[in-house]
């Protein structure tokens, strides 16, 4: 979407972890005219952003009014937010901390009182779409938390996101994230599981995919996968098997804890785990199609 308002009506913005997503959302935000300060652990990551540049989490949000969060996992969003060069430690009463991360919904809760110690409040906000998407400002961003929180973060998610949408009180933001992604993953077993499917009955793997893009399967996520899967031995790593069998873990321990079924995710999990120990924990997710053709090389593409 394109900025809106004026400079002087913009918050000042914090982002917390430049991995792919971080660092996406930090030059998208400051090249829509924001001042944006980054941290990550490793500084050069954050230097790369273009934004100022904080030594730890704590300075980061000192100087923001909005602090959008985007971390690899649980244990690394916990870590960042306690003590006392934390992120709680350093927020302004009145702020609002954006945890874009993808977290179980008991992490949410475990954070809240923290920013709130600090007068502060928290949206659970995760995201669904790639880098690419960030890049574009198309995101789909599933709030939840106070109202009057999201409407403070908006300036900001705007930017980010074609899609905003509240799903509910702290928490449902995380769960909503997790069934996103369980359904995600199981598209994409089932398109490896066909691709590889279609090649070894004589199709050719472009030609198989063609059909499949065109076909009443070709979602969105089929679409802009295409040359990964076309092209595995020199895709972007976008979404790592690792990170699929943490967040395929998360979904599974929401499930049991409200009682749904999920045996797809579960069959999901044994494959995407039996990737990982063969070494491919850090290719891209597109890769399971080369774990099922027998191909387990551990390379990764930069």
């Amino acid at each position: 979407m394109s900025d809106t308002g004026t400079s002087a009506a913009r918050p000042h913005l914090a982002v917390i972890g430049t991995g792919r997503m971080g660092a996406a959302m930090a030059v998208r935000l400051r090249e829509a005219g924001f001042t944006v300060t980054a941290y990550n652990r490793t500084r050069a990551k954050a230097e790369a952003t273009g934004a100022a540049v904080a030594d730890t989490p704590r300075r980061a949000a000192a100087v923001a009014d909005v602090v959008l969060v985007s971390l690899a996992d649980d244990t690394a969003v916990r870590q960042a937010y306690g003590g006392e060069d934390g992120i709680a430690a350093g927020l302004r009463a009145g702020a609002v901390v954006v945890e874009t991360s993808t977290v179980a919904p008991e992490t949410v809760a475990a954070l809240a009182p923290l920013v709130e110690k600090a007068g502060a409040l928290l949206l659970d906000a995760p995201v669904s779409g790639s880098v690419v998407f960030v890049e574009q400002g198309r995101l789909t961003v599933m709030a939840g938390g106070d109202l009057s929180a999201l409407e403070q973060a908006r300036p900001a998610l705007d930017v980010l996101a074609a899609h905003v949408v509240h799903v509910g009180p702290a928490g449902t933001g995380a769960a909503m994230k997790l069934a996103v992604n369980s359904l995600l993953l199981g598209l994409n077993q089932a398109l490896s599981e066909a691709l590889v499917l279609a090649e070894r009955a004589g199709v050719s793997r472009e030609s198989a995919y063609e059909v499949f893009a065109a076909g009443a399967a070709g979602a969105p996520f089929v679409q802009y996968k295409k040359d990964a899967y076309l092209h595995p031995e020199s895709a972007t790593v976008a979404f790592t098997l690792e990170l699929v069998a943490k967040d395929l873990d998360l979904a599974l321990a929401l499930a049991e804890r409200v009682g749904a079924p999920m045996h797809q995710a579960a069959a999901n999990r044994r494959l995407v785990g039996e990737a990982v120990e063969q070494g491919l924990g850090q290719r891209d997710l597109s890769a399971l199609a080369d774990f099922l053709r027998g191909d387990r090389r551990p390379s990764v593409s930069p």
